[in-house]
């Protein structure tokens, strides 16, 4: 058994402040007595609690107040006063004094609502410590969770700008060879630019203006090598320049729409764009 994880899951806390139900608290009483650890958790924690209450513990309100000197009044007007009650007897004997003793029930009285009234006070106190402890800790596992999502928003809107920054790099090359690769006949509103560098021969594509394919469809560049059409690479999602496959030679580039992972041969009924190199 984890006994740090079991003590850092809150079941303690809940034990103390009375919210466990009858299993867990069957299951705490009997851990306690088992594990050191977890007796040791549930007595700073008990003691945790009494310090912060008498810590912050306060004067009651003056209308509280009054009421329990009222009551107070009344208990002690019921009390019956001692009374001396000499009896006549024969001269030879001795007097005899019975005395009745106090009706201290009206102070008990007062003392149990007293006692009452601070165990409602303190209770109210560690119900009140508990719920801003839990607020606290709410509000930090929420800004926590913000602070990793921002980070790694900026980590990847860095990463794209360097992707982009690369690019514009790569583009003002002089060895890069630039072959604009216009819509086709009833697709004109696209546009995609393939980059060909001429000492490598690595080719980038910049996608300009595509649609969005569907879920299971994918862009695939050829490469017309002797008027035969050879796999360039499958396009994917890229910030700047996509870096497709090393293409020794060829005459011009096409892209077509193809099932996910691409086709050995296109379908020229999805062809996007085509343009000539030179």
């Amino acid at each position: 058994m984890d006994i740090q994880s079991y003590i850092s899951s809150g079941a303690i806390e809940s034990y103390v402040l009375g919210l466990s139900d009858a299993a867990e608290i069957a299951e705490i009483t009997a851990l306690r007595l088992e594990y050191p650890q977890i007796e040791a958790a549930i007595l700073a924690f008990e003691k945790s609690i009494e310090n912060q209450a008498l810590k912050s513990a306060s004067q009651p309100v003056p209308e509280m107040k009054q009421v329990l000197m009222n009551r107070l009044k009344t208990e002690f007007a019921q009390i019956d006063p001692a009374m001396a009650v000499v009896n006549t007897v024969t001269p030879t004997s001795s007097p005899v004094i019975p005395i009745n003793p106090p009706n201290t029930s009206g102070i008990f009285k007062y003392l149990s609502v007293a006692a009452m009234v601070l165990l409602v006070a303190s209770a109210g106190l560690n119900f009140y410590f508990y719920q801003a402890f839990q607020n606290a800790n709410n509000r930090y596992s929420a800004l926590l969770i913000q602070k990793n999502s921002l980070e790694a928003n900026m980590n990847g809107v860095q990463t794209k700008m360097l992707d982009m920054y690369q690019s514009m790099q790569m583009m003002g090359d002089p060895a890069m060879v630039k072959v604009m690769l216009p819509g086709t006949k009833g697709k004109e509103q696209n546009m995609a630019t393939v980059y060909w560098d001429s000492k490598s021969k690595d080719v980038y594509l910049l996608a300009n203006k595509l649609p969005q394919p569907q879920s299971n469809y994918q862009y695939q560049l050829w490469a017309m090598v002797d008027g035969k059409p050879v796999d360039a690479g499958m396009i994917s999602d890229c910030a700047g320049l996509c870096k497709l496959k090393n293409i020794p030679r060829a005459e011009a580039f096409a892209i077509t729409l193809e099932t996910m992972g691409g086709s050995p041969a296109p379908n020229m009924d999805q062809l996007l764009v085509l343009g000539k190199v030179g």
